[in-house]
């Protein structure tokens, strides 16, 4: 089998990507690599992340696969909820407070922090639309997310992902009650739900 076959083979085992530590253990060198994307075969995403050249990159996996100590949340997660119809033109993550994510998702990507303890609550993996599942926090957790940060979400993205949770069939407000409190923002919640439902 030849190192483009390998790569092949690498890549539909990870929605696409290649990451150069795979390709090593495959005895497939960084050099060999770059020879790759000069020959126009292989597409360089970022750092350590290359594509076949046919193929079309899937930005949310892309972004997952370089760190554990984050999820995608506000914007991105009403997105991939389908709650919101507009792709971002940022990104969101949250991480823990304390960990810095690297400087590339920092330039890529709007970046909220959490107290760890919290950090976990309502994570989850939803699928990208090219079909890969990705780190994210669920509707409840996005919805409480949203509302602590709706100064900088902006009125209309806010008000929009409260009227569809609202009008959601999926929506489990015992579960958004819940996590409102460990949030603090039950009583701003309770505000707006008042009027929507």
């Amino acid at each position: 089998m030849n190192c483009l076959d390998t790569l092949k083979l690498i890549a539909k085992k990870n929605g696409g990507i290649i990451n150069n530590k795979e390709a090593e253990k495959y005895g497939i060198s960084r050099a060999i690599l770059s020879k790759l994307c000069i020959d126009d075969k292989l597409q360089r995403i970022t750092r350590g992340q290359y594509i076949l050249s046919d193929d079309m990159q899937d930005e949310l996996l892309s972004i997952s696969m370089r760190s554990k100590l984050f999820v995608f949340s506000h914007e991105t997660a009403l997105f991939l909820h389908g709650i919101s119809d507009r792709t971002p033109f940022e990104h969101t993550i949250t991480a823990p407070s304390g960990k810095v994510p690297s400087k590339a998702i920092q330039e890529e990507c709007k970046i909220y922090y959490i107290k760890p303890e919290l950090f976990e609550l309502g994570k989850t993996k939803l699928k990208t639309p090219a079909g890969n599942l990705v780190p994210c926090y669920d509707l409840e957790r996005t919805v409480c997310d949203c509302i602590r940060s709706r100064n900088k979400l902006g009125t209309e993205t806010f008000l929009m992902a409260l009227k569809l949770y609202a009008a959601s069939p999926k929506k489990d407000l015992n579960k958004l009650n819940s996590y409102a409190k460990q949030l603090r923002v039950a009583n701003v919640l309770r505000q707006y739900l008042e009027v929507l439902l």
